[in-house]
């Protein structure tokens, strides 16, 4: 490598983000790894476990953190944003902008000073399902592993009952934001997905039943960290369902809300089924699909639980999702459209299969790299700019790091080239 090369700036911490920045560190280059929230992980450390192997994603992360966390090459911003990138391939300059922590992570804060306040925030690590203390640690195994506070949760009681428990110097309330500069011979947009917002799926009941719950939500719920420590229940009054429905393509593959198919929804549900198996093996479950979309080895996945008694697909798309006879009871009518019987059953627990909408990159580029009509990138014309995983398409976490890495190769004979 040429040991004056410009690092290479990775916009987005998730799991494409970290495999693009250590494969590009660990070969010697420089880069900046820039992430919105506060922690390294994104989509991914929300999950309960991947497919096909059902391990926790805690595995492959606490090995990347490492990797950073050893790699000097590597820099890291987190609760930072990129607002601008102007320039060139090969001299490329960026305006970051960095929110304020309000807490510095060489110091020691014992979990007796959190459990001391009262003031509370939504957790958005579990999608809102449960609250925080304004001071708090994003999850178990978040990295960088420092405490957060949130400072306009706080009161100021409060804030002066921080200043008095907490040791000196590791609070700072007067933090301000603050912008640096950087600069960069390529950059990597891995800014990732979010869920489609199920409060547009008026027909399918959510919002308006709490026992319609989405497939993000359910991830939430099974995780031992999740707002129910790992028990899959009804919202309604905390009970283990009996009967569960999976509604598949929740806004997919529909004119009206997103014509394309997500890719990864109906794995997703087949895992979430096992989920259920697991958590509550008495539950009868029924999936409802338009077609069965895995990939590979990801078939039997699918064909084991096709010979599972308490597992029943139907073919056909769910129409309406109304209120049901029994309390905090839902029904669903779909027609089956193999046999082309309506059919009108009521569930316990409704989950929805929402689909993936990409992040999107909100700060000024120097040129258009090619977004679709979606929000997608498709690598166009900007020279230089690479889009990784869910920035790209829809896919799934094997699909994403393999992408980061090719990433990461164009990235260095780009910086390579502007040397």
């Amino acid at each position: 490598m040429n040991e004056n090369a410009k690092p290479i700036l990775v916009i987005g911490g998730g799991i494409a983000g970290m495999t693009a920045a250590v494969d590009a560190a660990e070969v010697g280059y420089p880069v900046i790894l820039v992430e919105k929230d506060a922690y390294l992980g994104g989509r991914v450390m929300r999950t309960y476990r991947y497919f096909p192997k059902m391990c926790p994603p805690t595995c492959g992360f606490e090995i990347n953190t490492r990797r950073i966390k050893n790699n000097p090459r590597i820099t890291v911003h987190t609760l930072a944003t990129v607002e601008e990138i102007s320039g060139t391939a090969g001299n490329f300059k960026a305006r970051l902008k960095i929110r304020p922590r309000y807490v510095r992570g060489n110091h020691y804060l014992d979990d007796s000073i959190t459990d001391s306040l009262t003031s509370e925030r939504p957790n958005e690590f579990n999608m809102g399902l449960d609250k925080t203390k304004a001071l708090y640690m994003p999850h178990d195994m978040a990295y960088p592993h420092t405490y957060v506070l949130d400072r306009e949760t706080l009161t100021e009681d409060e804030a002066a009952k921080l200043t008095d428990l907490c040791p000196p110097g590791s609070i700072n309330l007067f933090e301000q934001e603050e912008e640096i500069l950087v600069k960069a011979g390529a950059v990597i947009i891995a800014t990732g997905w979010r869920p489609y917002d199920a409060d547009k799926l008026g027909n399918l009941g959510y919002g308006q039943f709490p026992n319609v719950v989405t497939n993000a939500m359910m991830e939430r719920y099974a995780a031992d960290s999740g707002p129910t420590q790992g028990k899959i229940v009804r919202p309604s009054d905390g009970q283990p369902p009996k009967n569960v429905a999976f509604v598949q393509c929740a806004g997919s593959r529909d004119e009206n809300h997103l014509p394309y198919c997500s890719a990864v929804c109906c794995m997703g549900s087949l895992k979430q089924i096992r989920y259920v198996r697991e958590k509550a093996p008495d539950a009868k479950i029924t999936m409802f699909y338009i077609d069965i979309r895995t990939i590979g080895r990801e078939e039997q996945f699918y064909y084991d639980l096709l010979d599972d008694e308490n597992v029943r697909f139907v073919k056909g798309k769910v129409a309406q999702v109304n209120e049901g006879s029994s309390p905090g009871g839902v029904t669903l009518d779909v027609q089956d459209t193999m046999t082309r019987d309506n059919i009108h059953e009521e569930y316990d627990l409704v989950v929805l299969a929402t689909g993936v909408v990409p992040n999107g990159f909100e700060g000024e580029l120097p040129e258009d790299p090619g977004f679709d009509d979606y929000g997608f990138i498709e690598n166009g014309s900007a020279e230089g700019i690479y889009a990784v995983g869910c920035a790209k398409r829809p896919c799934d976490v094997s699909r994403s790091t393999k992408d980061a890495t090719a990433a990461a190769l164009k990235a260095i004979q780009s910086v390579q080239e502007g040397a």
